[in-house]
């Protein structure tokens, strides 16, 4: 039985997103990142100190990646490009797709091999537009196409399962990996199929257990499946549309979940005027930091 457990976190920042994506947290420097997609911006919280910075960014970006200590990889609507941490400069890495395909980057995660994931979806959202590529270095394969929302990408503890989602359809699909290379040996089947439930699957992150922790939009809420697929537990948050979590912390035993107020009428802002904040689940969990991509 699926236990139920009413919200009893925080607010890590009250600035309101249109589309907050992408957590991650750097433990080098106890330093949260996530992004707010339509608004084109990099939000960034230190753990140690509460100092909260924003940058503007000229273009649609949702993934960050730790390549060291004074680079990170940022997925775009203009491909791969990598930010100087000290400076915020940005420059081009790698293509993804062409710019005539009006596609952006939306969901991804590094694999323990260093290669990352990313997804890609029309600016319209349009019915299967959107791929999901497989970056090692400089070498981009892709690896799923015909997804209109490409969500949920995470990995099993050992590398070996891959999971993705097209929140459209809403059914999370499990893949064998490489475990070296984080590539696909066989093809995606069902893991579990929400799409008979209210809301959409949306991003995921897979905990040292294997537990996979899947954000459900539009139900104020975030699910844990066990690795075989049973639906554990499901934790309220205090807005409709919660997009994405990731671990943080020390031992990463605590989760934070970016949300937005895309698609709200000004009705559901009303009565919903913490849509687009980002919290502190408020529970411990045993957690796993993300790997550094490896250029």
């Amino acid at each position: 039985m699926t236990e139920i457990f009413d919200f009893k976190g925080s607010v890590l920042s009250d600035h309101p997103c249109m589309l907050g994506e992408g957590p991650t947290y750097d433990p080098h420097t106890k330093t949260l990142y996530w992004f707010n997609i339509l608004g084109q911006e990099l939000h960034e919280l230190s753990l140690d100190t509460g100092e909260k910075k924003l940058h503007a960014l000229p273009c649609k970006a949702s993934v960050l990646a730790r390549i060291d200590g004074e680079r990170q990889l940022l997925a775009t609507e203009r491909g791969l490009m990598i930010r100087e941490r000290a400076t915020g400069v940005l420059s081009p890495y790698l293509e993804l797709e062409p710019a005539h395909m009006g596609n952006r980057s939306n969901d991804g995660r590094v694999h323990q091999s260093g290669a990352l994931w990313i997804g890609t979806m029309g600016l319209k959202a349009q019915d299967g537009a959107g791929s999901i590529y497989h970056v090692a270095g400089n070498q981009v394969t892709r690896i799923f196409t015909g997804i209109s929302i490409p969500n949920s990408i995470c990995f099993s503890p050992d590398g070996a399962i891959g999971y993705f989602t097209d929140t459209r359809n809403s059914r999370i699909m499990r893949v064998a990996l490489d475990a070296k290379t984080g590539l696909p040996t066989e093809q995606a089947s069902v893991f579990i199929d929400t799409g008979s439930r209210e809301g959409g699957a949306d991003g995921s992150v897979c905990d040292a257990e294997g537990a996979l922790w899947n954000a459900r939009w539009g139900q104020s809420a975030i699910d844990k499946y066990a690795p075989d697929g049973t639906h554990l537990a499901r934790y309220a948050l205090p807005t409709a549309r919660t997009s994405c979590p990731a671990f943080f912390g020390e031992n990463a035993s605590r989760i934070f979940v970016t949300s937005a107020f895309e698609g709200a009428t000004a009705q559901e802002r009303e009565i919903d005027p913490k849509a687009g904040f980002t919290f502190d689940l408020g529970i411990d969990v045993n957690g796993r930091f993300e790997p550094d991509f490896k250029l």
